[in-house]
């Protein structure tokens, strides 16, 4: 469990200098469940304050994409390029995200936006957490996978482990360096500095491992923007606090300054991970409500997201979907 407690102190710590921090989101373009990077933090592109008033969702990018604009309503099937049940479903879930309107006109459903997509993506930068450089698993092959796609800006490894001239070797140049003492008045020394991949350009995503070989597949500078837009909304609509606290008179509310969410267990004397060591198997499981939280709030406080943006509170009555 100390890559999960490394991963959620660094977050906590992270959120000071990003606007938004999220956790475990996927990167892959081609493979659906391919490569999931620990973090992903976004800077400020030139319209981001616009993006936070706009609604605390994700987006979903097929809305995006979509042939939708603000001042005129357009049917559904005309303005979304799917098979009518798909371009519906679309519609609802970009209506649900506080970015479409729907009604009913003459019969027929119909969208429009509720504002303009903004320009609000700066740098995607993302960090694999390893905290014990002893035990690195598949990090060269992962941070290989970032290098070569470039859906990210940055691609750096955090870890607390002292870092050795032959670490860095095994890695990709590329790839920044950062150790990691979370409890120091100055949390992060810069081993290395990441080099700005090409996010612009051409990519290759590793795919399946075959016996003697690997897939490889060209990915192209138009679906790699599309990924990179899907993966900043999900960071937005997302964060990084996705864990509950566990139901246990243990459980206690973090003790680090405005990260009250952590999920602290006396009986541990450390965090924990709830989804894996919490329950009646633990011997010292002891059933009770879970701390009361408010992660919106301690998010909406430490980061730069809106939890009441206007677009999402309004949506309800500006518009009326019903089946035909």
């Amino acid at each position: 469990m100390r890559e999960f407690a490394f991963e959620l102190r660094l977050c906590a710590r992270l959120e000071r200098e990003y606007p938004v921090v999220a956790r475990q989101l996927g990167t892959s373009v081609r493979a659906a469940a391919g490569r999931i990077v620990d973090v992903v933090c976004l800077t400020r592109g030139p319209e981001f304050d616009a993006r936070t008033r706009l609604t605390p969702d994700a987006i979903p990018a097929a809305a995006i994409k979509a042939d939708v604009g603000v001042g005129r309503w357009r049917r559904v099937t005309d303005a979304v390029d799917a098979p009518p049940a798909r371009a519906r479903d679309i519609a609802e879930r970009g209506r649900d995200a506080g970015f479409f309107e729907l009604d009913r006109r003459d019969g027929h459903a119909v969208v429009r936006r509720t504002a303009r997509y903004p320009d609000w993506v700066g740098d995607l930068v993302g960090i694999e957490n390893k905290p014990d450089l002893g035990e690195p698993g598949n990090l060269a092959a992962q941070l290989r996978h970032d290098v070569s796609l470039g859906v990210l800006d940055f691609s750096i490894l955090a870890t607390e482990s002292y870092v050795t001239r032959a670490h860095l070797n095994r890695l990709p140049p590329a790839v920044g360096v950062w150790r990691v003492d979370v409890d120091a008045a100055e949390p992060i020394t810069v081993v290395r500095e990441p080099t700005r991949l090409d996010a612009d350009g051409w990519g290759l995503e590793p795919g399946d491992a075959h016996p003697g070989r690997r897939e490889i597949a060209s990915v192209s500078p138009a679906a790699k923007a599309t990924q990179r837009r899907r993966v900043a909304e999900r960071a937005y609509g997302k964060g990084w606090r996705t864990y509950d606290l566990p139901a246990c008179a243990n459980a206690e509310r973090g003790r680090e300054a405005g990260a009250t969410t952590l999920p602290f267990c006396a009986y541990e004397g450390r965090l924990v991970d709830p989804a894996a060591e919490c329950g009646p198997d633990c011997p010292g499981h002891d059933p009770a409500d879970p701390p009361a939280v408010d992660p919106e709030g301690e998010r909406a406080a430490r980061q730069a997201w809106d939890p009441d943006a206007a677009s999402a509170r309004t949506q309800a009555g500006l518009g009326r979907w019903t089946s035909e």
